[in-house]
């Protein structure tokens, strides 16, 4: 089966928004997440929702989910909203799965369900908890939830598109009728474990799903958010997108050139609040603004030659330095801001990656896939886009994405996937909100783009656009 989604960061203060579009007609899902990327302050507040539906164009359902609250302060925000979303929608995921919605009335029997269900699975803690001192009126509640979700199989009946699947879910409300009784009768603990078992399960195919939303193709970009005002009017920061979850380091590196010095703060609050953990002194100046931290090593341009050095934190040596060959350097190509903007290294899902231009390719964009080790390139290709026609560019999911202008008025407005050795003109603008981007990287753990406008460090969201592989055909 082929799910499609696109998904975009949430934030603090904004909420989220998934739309699922569910169709058994054909093999096809579509999942929509939007959102902005987290403020610094606000932790997580409520849970996932249904929200309301509506039917598309092709007959299949759209039903909107509202996202919790997450926050930047934390790396394991994320799992914490996994869990959330699980813990929300854990006994409506089958029913996701299978059935095709095509009313709103439907769509609030479903609602109710949920509440239905997250209510029985309290009462059966209850009963867990002191089971003796149940008495005959909460079981007669338990049956009286249990009923009102009886008139959901019709209405599903009424809609269904694969007759196993409803009558497989027919036969699970009943058999969750059938607990009800048996723990009325015995007052035993068995059938609760029987159920957690169910839902333990449904946790474990709920994260499967969300586990494949990795790649995708973009599709808008919104913020900026302002972390910090600080620096010259040219520079980089940015964070590890291959470090662990609580690994939360901010690395800044002012200027374009004429210097080897990299702040190192432990977070990003302490950041914003300029705390500085560690100064390193780089045994080579840099050139331009295009650097990455990628896996713990500073990857950068020394300054004056087309050679890529490889700096490590840990041990405060380099680890490795490779020439690229051909590229052009110190302003023989760089972006259209200059800077010794000339070569740009890049990482993403797919990898690490670098952006240059040679005369051989008439002063066009080349991209290279190198190793992240040994900085050997792996495969080139050479684009028809102009290096110095380039405000700035970053990669996602093996796609290169080139703005036309570093100015107010920017967008994104050319793209070249190396999947398929093709480009297309795009326009999906962005505000420029300092007038002068000097710096633009994509951080595939965060899903955002780490830029440096004109002095200030700002954070830009994506929407991606997801195609998703799975091993289930039905």
């Amino acid at each position: 089966m082929v799910k499609d989604c696109a998904l975009e960061k949430s934030g603090c203060q904004e909420p989220v928004i998934m739309r699922v579009l569910l169709s058994v007609l054909y093999p096809v899902l579509s999942l929509t997440i939007f959102g902005l990327y987290p403020s610094l302050t606000i932790g997580p507040k409520e849970g996932w929702q249904v929200y309301s539906s509506a039917q598309d164009a092709d007959g299949r359902c759209i039903c909107t989910v509202v996202a919790p609250e997450q926050s930047l302060c934390s790396r394991d925000a994320k799992s914490r909203q996994l869990r959330q979303l699980l813990e929300k929608v854990q006994n409506m995921s089958q029913s996701i799965e299978v059935l095709n919605l095509r009313t709103q009335r439907d769509f609030q029997y479903v609602i109710k369900m949920e509440n239905q269900m997250k209510g029985l699975r309290t009462k059966f803690r209850q009963i867990e908890d002191d089971r003796k001192s149940i008495i005959a009126r909460n079981f007669q509640e338990l049956k009286d939830k249990m009923d009102e979700l009886k008139p959901l199989i019709p209405v599903l009946e009424q809609y269904k598109m694969d007759a196993a699947l409803i009558s497989q879910f027919k036969e699970e409300i009943r058999n969750l009728s059938a607990v009800l009784t048996g723990i009325q009768e015995e007052l035993g603990a068995f059938d609760y474990d029987e159920l957690y078992q169910r839902v333990l399960r449904l946790d474990s195919r709920l994260r499967s799903c969300m586990g494949k939303l990795t790649c995708g193709k973009l599709m808008k970009i919104t913020g900026p958010v302002t972390i910090k005002t600080s620096g010259t009017r040219f520079g980089a920061w940015m964070t590890d997108p291959a470090a662990l979850t609580r690994n939360n380091r901010v690395w800044y590196m002012d200027s374009y050139t004429n210097s080897k010095i990299v702040r190192e703060f432990k977070t990003m609050d302490d950041f914003v609040a300029g705390v500085v953990s560690r100064t390193y002194s780089l045994p080579f100046k840099w050139e331009g603004t295009n650097h990455i931290v990628y896996n713990g090593s500073l990857y950068y341009n020394k300054y004056q030659s087309n050679i890529i050095v490889k700096y490590s934190f840990e041990t405060g040596s380099v680890l490795a330095q490779r020439a690229l060959e051909f590229a052009g350097f110190h302003n023989m190509y760089p972006y259209t801001w200059g800077g010794y903007s000339d070569i740009d290294v890049m990482a993403d899902e797919l990898g690490m990656w670098v952006v240059y231009a040679t005369n051989q390719n008439a002063g066009n964009v080349v991209v290279s896939q190198i190793d992240p080790d040994t900085l050997q390139v792996l495969k080139t290709w050479n684009t028809e886009y102009s290096k110095r026609n380039a405000g700035e560019s970053f990669m996602i999911c093996g796609t290169l994405y080139i703005t036309n202008s570093h100015l107010s008025g920017a967008k994104v407005y050319y793209s070249y996937s190396t999947k398929t050795s093709s480009y297309e003109y795009i326009d999906i603008p962005f505000h420029n909100q300092y007038f002068h981007i000097s710096m633009i990287d994509y951080n595939a753990k965060e899903r955002a783009l780490y830029a440096w406008n004109n002095g200030h460090q700002v954070i830009f969201n994506v929407t991606l656009f997801h195609v998703i592989q799975t091993d289930d055909d039905s």
